[in-house]
């Protein structure tokens, strides 16, 4: 029986434990990167010692994931510095610290625990666009590269600075004192992960009183890890209990960020970059980059201050990039996903929690008081299981059916309405289609996920 293939995309390597994700197969992705690091030092005339940052979040698979990853990487002679287990954003900030050649996270971010996977950052410590994607798929599937002499295999070593590092540079760029001031009481649901160890040096930094649930980097994720509603029903209870100012959960990885109001009443992930960029264009207008799956709120909240928005397909490796190349002065994704390149082109949750802290102490606001004051609409995103091919079907069924409307075709296809939008995509990361749809109220997003289910294939 053939081996399952794994889900190889913009967003990395992503499979189950055991099952697509072995051992063989992650020693030969490091090898595959390898290789294509050294052809390009070939390219270039080079001839220094190549370099890999790697980290993880905290599975239990992790551990096994990084060894193998490691090897592969030594094997063909470029050196690993492991930092441990450390956010998503941390690595790619130590990648730039550090001026190595790439960067590598162990993740699976919101999958749950069976699964992890690879996720390659480039020396700027943006994802890879799909193009390196695509030539590491390739060396990986046809081979090619050449195990290092005894004298040439790469070293191992270990840095211990990223939870300072990153907790520093976000300090940097925030208001520090004025927060600490307020001594807010947040209560902070790591669930286990990555976000355990810098998190509570962070909002210990900004004065706040933290109550910290699920603070174990151990990797027993205390409920399904998506940072959503169902999922965070005990943070909702606890902010309510100790009359906290603010609730915040994280992925496993820390790059996610979702807010609790002072009630206990989860107001949504796509609010975590409104607040964000809210509170960014309140210091300095200029443009704001999302992708597609993004609220309008973005686009209200941008016209406020005249800045622009641009949109890109999902998939933070197409953000950070579209950021880069505008200039832009905040950006992200609306599941919770923050990028502010004075930290860097990372989706990142400490940012996040010390943006909305500066737009408390800004505004003298609350949270329920912040979230009112920004336009009001209902999203939907549902999801099925089909293969890619089916999902890019429906995709083209879509268009063919709306082809007067206005479309954007960047990723699967977006339709714009007056009265709403509805995308639907294939997912980057599973075997599934996304249907998302926003508008004025429910009744009506759920009519524009309508108008795309009558049109819905039959899965196999």
């Amino acid at each position: 029986m053939s081996q399952p293939e794994l889900i190889i995309s913009v967003s990395g390597i992503r499979g189950v434990v055991g099952q697509t994700l072995l051992p063989d197969s992650i020693l030969r992705f490091g090898q595959a990167l390898g290789k294509m690091l050294l052809d390009n030092q070939a390219i270039a005339g080079e001839t220094k010692p190549l370099q890999v940052v790697l980290g993880r979040d905290s599975r239990a698979s992790g551990p096994m994931v990084a060894c193998s990853l490691a090897a592969g990487l030594l094997s063909v002679g470029v050196h690993v510095t492991d930092l441990g287990v450390v956010t998503t954003p941390s690595v790619g900030l130590m990648t730039r610290f550090l001026a190595a050649d790439a960067g590598i996270v162990i993740t699976a971010s919101h999958n749950p625990p069976e699964y992890n996977g690879i996720k390659f950052l480039r020396s700027d410590g943006i994802g890879f666009p799909p193009a390196i994607m695509e030539r590491v798929k390739s060396i990986y599937a046809s081979g090619g590269w050449k195990l290092a002499d005894v004298n040439r295999i790469g070293m191992l070593s270990t840095d211990s600075r990223t939870h300072a590092h990153h907790v520093q540079t976000v300090l940097q760029h925030v208001d520090a004192k004025p927060i600490a001031d307020h001594r807010y009481r947040v209560v902070l649901d790591s669930i286990n992960g990555a976000g355990c160890i810098p998190s509570p040096m962070l909002l210990g930094k900004l004065g706040a009183e933290l109550i910290h649930i699920n603070g174990q980097a151990n990797g027993r994720f205390a409920h399904t890890p998506e940072p959503v509603r169902e999922n965070l029903l005990e943070l909702g209870r606890v902010v309510q209990e100790k009359r906290a100012a603010v609730g915040f959960a994280q992925d496993p990885d820390a790059d996610r960020l979702v807010v609790v109001d002072e009630t206990g009443r989860f107001v949504g992930e796509e609010y975590t970059l409104a607040l964000a960029v809210l509170n960014r264009l309140m210091s300095r207008a200029g443009t704001v980059v999302c992708n597609l799956s993004t609220s309008r709120m973005i686009d209200d909240i941008a016209a406020r201050f005249q800045s622009p928005v641009i949109r890109t397909p999902v998939g933070e490796a197409n953000v950070a990039g579209r950021m880069i190349q505008e200039k832009a002065v905040i950006g992200g994704e609306g599941n919770g996903g923050i990028i502010d390149l004075r930290i860097g082109p990372v989706r990142d949750s400490l940012m996040g929690m010390a943006c909305i802290l500066e737009l408390m102490t800004r505004t003298g606001k609350k949270i329920s008081e912040l979230i009112a004051g920004l336009p009001g609409y209902a999203m939907i995103k549902t999801k099925f299981a089909c293969t890619r091919q089916q999902a890019d079907e429906l995709v083209e069924k879509v268009k063919t059916a709306y082809a007067g409307e206005r479309l954007d075709t960047q990723d699967g296809v977006r339709i714009d309405w007056p009265e709403g939008w509805v995308q639907v995509r294939p997912s980057n990361t599973e075997p599934i289609a996304r249907v998302i749809a926003e508008a004025a109220d429910e009744t009506a997003a759920r009519e524009l996920i309508f108008r795309i289910e009558r049109l819905r294939l039959p899965t196999a």
